[in-house]
């Protein structure tokens, strides 16, 4: 059995403001060891519950966060940027059995511990096929294209809700609660390690290769919060405006799909004007 661990970083054990994952900070550097022992406890628990490997894919922003040495030898890390599905890639090669999302948070423009999707700020909202995308459902959606079901959600409270729209079979653990965007109730990263390891122990069992979805379209809608930034947006190929502030496009896969909003948030990120946004 082969686990693929998304690990992200806004919604790890402590995490509850920008200072916390902005790589360089002080408090980044504090941080990415609480960070690495939720990875390291869904690992073990992984390993628990059966897993023969487990596969890290670094997820969050410079996705070189995560302190190698302090993970399980057993353990492999897919570290760094510019990988062909970002925060899912190697989920695409069939050989991976079940997917964990962990240190995972809600969608831009929604309740929870810094929302938001891709961007730090900028983008307001966004939608897949009608509905509000955060990015743990849209990399859901990634994943089931190669017939692998997410397992594991960690996050903050609100995170595990989310989880259960597109991923309700998957074992959910809260590591802090909600309060405000920059603001939460935290376990310590004793009571976290505890509960995770037991989440993705009993996650293994889930880790069964289906049906891959395939067929039908994708239609992704971003809103942004300046209207140059929707301008920007549509200098990508099949990128239209669809309202005031807001762009849309349309795939036939959410392989592509995934491709062309890492593109879009590309280019957006370019157009931000420093202040003023």
């Amino acid at each position: 059995m082969k686990i693929l661990v998304s690990a992200d970083m806004e919604g790890a054990t402590g995490v509850t403001w920008p200072g916390d994952v902005l790589p360089g900070t002080p408090q980044w550097e504090r941080c990415r060891a609480l960070f690495t022992s939720d990875v390291n406890a869904a690992a073990l628990g992984f390993f628990d519950g059966g897993a023969d490997e487990v596969v890290v894919n670094e997820a969050h922003w410079s996705m070189r966060n995560l302190l190698l040495e302090g993970l399980d030898d057993r353990v492999q890390m897919l570290t760094g940027r510019h990988k062909s599905l970002s925060m899912v890639e190697g989920v695409q090669h069939g050989d991976v059995d079940g997917i964990a999302f962990v240190g995972y948070h809600t969608g831009a423009g929604t309740e929870g511990v810094l929302a938001h999707t891709y961007l730090a700020n900028s983008i307001t909202g966004v939608w897949l096929n009608g509905t509000r995308a955060s990015e743990g459902l849209l990399n859901a959606h990634v994943a089931a294209e190669y017939g692998v079901p997410v397992v594991l959600v960690t996050g903050d409270d609100l995170t595990c809700v989310d989880a259960r729209g597109y991923a309700p079979g998957a074992r959910t653990v809260a590591v802090k609660d909600h309060v405000s965007r920059y603001a939460a109730v935290c376990r310590t990263p004793a009571r976290t390690a505890a509960d995770i390891r037991a989440a993705a122990a009993g996650a293994a069992a889930l880790a069964v290769r289906h049906t891959p979805v395939t067929g039908g379209s994708w239609t992704v809608e971003l809103e942004f919060d300046a209207a140059h930034l929707a301008a920007a947006a549509t200098v990508v190929p099949g990128v239209a405006p669809s309202g005031e502030r807001r762009v849309a496009y349309t795939s036939g896969t959410m392989y592509e799909g995934i491709r062309t909003f890492k593109a879009v948030t590309t280019i957006v990120s370019a157009a931000v004007e420093e202040q003023y946004g």
